[in-house]
């Protein structure tokens, strides 16, 4: 049943959730053309609604962008980022219904909620517009944004959105130098927390081309990092919680120097702009195999390539777990701080 031309649906929506995605849908049934208003005030969620919070801050343009997401297939669903300075005031309220008016252009005819104590409001900011609650008791999606922010999005994960859930995605990457058990553990890992995982995508480069000391270039190794940013974009889509990672920028340019003994700064761009949280350094202590893309198996150099990286990562200031013994003790180790992490 169509009630009117023009709706609309708003809040900060810190974060969407799927009760948000339920009253979208059904509010666009309703009208010719839905406008969703992403409001915020960057300064106020920071300081009141995210303080405290077991979720980190949301800026408005990633809640822009689910919901542009969310809404790609329905035409005739428009969102809008619309900046409301909160005082406290009621003129607030009317500040941001002048933006939001200019913002849709067009009469709203219907205004749509969850809460029916919205109406003394939409009442005065929009007297010629009906009020249409949209399962006020919450029953279809029994969850609130605040429970989400004070219990932690993990808690909640099945009622997020697959567009939102990779924001809350926690990143583990497992560094060392050759042989050191890095993908062994990043396979047992993912498979123990049901996740994706990264591979070393350097190893996967040689194995490509056939070879690796034989013929590498320095320009293989910007290549294999980039590459191995898009298998993180890809991988973290799909990741249930946390992802984990085998190698990163780092790693690469310690390859670098120690293959073709270049520093890149290149390497160093793209280290600076990583972001995990978690970092788990494994020592060379397990036996070293030869699988055809190692050379480095002299115990001494193992050791003093380790410590070549770990100037790196020192060098950056990168705060790692460092992991060592056999195999079984690595794999509780990891585990031990994977549980912290999500917890």
């Amino acid at each position: 049943m169509t009630l009117g031309k023009v709706g609309m649906y708003g809040g900060k929506f810190v974060p969407v959730h799927l009760g948000h995605v339920y009253a979208m849908i059904r509010a666009s049934t309703m009208v010719d053309e839905l406008h969703v208003i992403v409001s915020f005030d960057t300064e106020y969620e920071k300081k009141v609604i995210f303080k405290d919070a077991m979720i980190p801050y949301i800026p408005f343009r990633q809640r822009l962008r689910w919901w542009m997401q969310l809404a790609k297939e329905l035409p005739h669903v428009h969102v809008h980022a619309i900046e409301e300075i909160q005082t406290g005031s009621f003129s607030d309220w009317e500040k941001g219904a002048e933006a939001i008016k200019k913002a849709v252009g067009k009469e709203i005819d219907v205004v749509f909620s969850s809460e029916h104590r919205y109406s003394e409001y939409f009442d005065v900011l929009y007297p010629n517009a009906k009020h249409v609650v949209i399962d006020a008791g919450r029953e279809k999606y029994p969850i609130s944004a605040t429970e989400i922010r004070t219990e932690g999005a993990f808690k909640h994960w099945n009622i997020l959105p697959k567009v939102v859930q990779p924001f809350f995605v926690k990143k583990v990457v497992i560094v060392g130098t050759e042989s050191c058990g890095k993908s062994t553990l990043v396979r047992n890992l993912a498979a123990l927390y049901n996740t994706t995982y990264v591979e070393e995508i350097g190893r996967a480069y040689y194995e490509r081309l056939g070879d690796c000391e034989n013929i590498t270039l320095s320009t293989d190794f910007p290549e294999i990092a980039i590459e191995h940013k898009y298998q993180e974009k890809q991988q973290v889509n799909k990741a249930n919680k946390v992802l984990f990672i085998d190698t990163e920028a780092t790693v690469t340019q310690y390859f670098s120097k120690l293959y073709v003994d270049e520093h890149q700064p290149v390497l160093d761009s793209l280290a600076a702009n990583q972001n995990y949280d978690l970092w788990l350094f494994l020592e060379p202590d397990v036996k070293w195999v030869d699988d055809g893309t190692r050379s480095f198996g002299e115990q001494t150099v193992r050791n003093a390539n380790n410590e070549s990286l770990k100037k790196l990562l020192n060098d950056r200031g990168v705060a790692y777990e460092v992991i060592s013994g056999d195999y079984e003790d690595r794999l509780n180790k990891a585990i031990e701080l994977v549980d912290d992490l999500l917890s």
